[in-house]
């Protein structure tokens, strides 16, 4: 049996996921999936065979956008701070 150092330096991440803020524009008719299995189960969206997590405040901000602007199809996400300190700003693209 090995120790937590030994462990930590062998370790891998199983899932490469990245941030919906990553991509430039993003098609509001995009499939969403969920990952139940991982440490800290997210939602997320499949581009080009990658993962990109779409957190629950950008589903919020979606949510109020599209109350107001039924017809929307694209929006880009920004992405502010680090850690528990960051923030998410939809975009609603013409």
């Amino acid at each position: 049996m090995g120790n937590i150092k030994d462990e930590a330096k062998k370790y891998t991440s199983k899932a490469s996921v990245k941030n919906i803020s990553e991509l430039s524009n993003v098609d509001i008719e995009l499939a969403i999936f969920e990952e139940k299995e991982a440490e800290f189960p997210y939602k997320y969206v499949e581009v080009n065979s990658e993962r990109y997590k779409i957190g629950a405040s950008v589903l919020a901000q979606l949510k109020v956008l599209l109350e107001d602007n039924p017809n929307m199809k694209k929006f880009k996400v920004k992405m502010s701070g680090k850690g528990m300190d960051t923030r998410y700003l939809v975009i609603p693209l013409v």
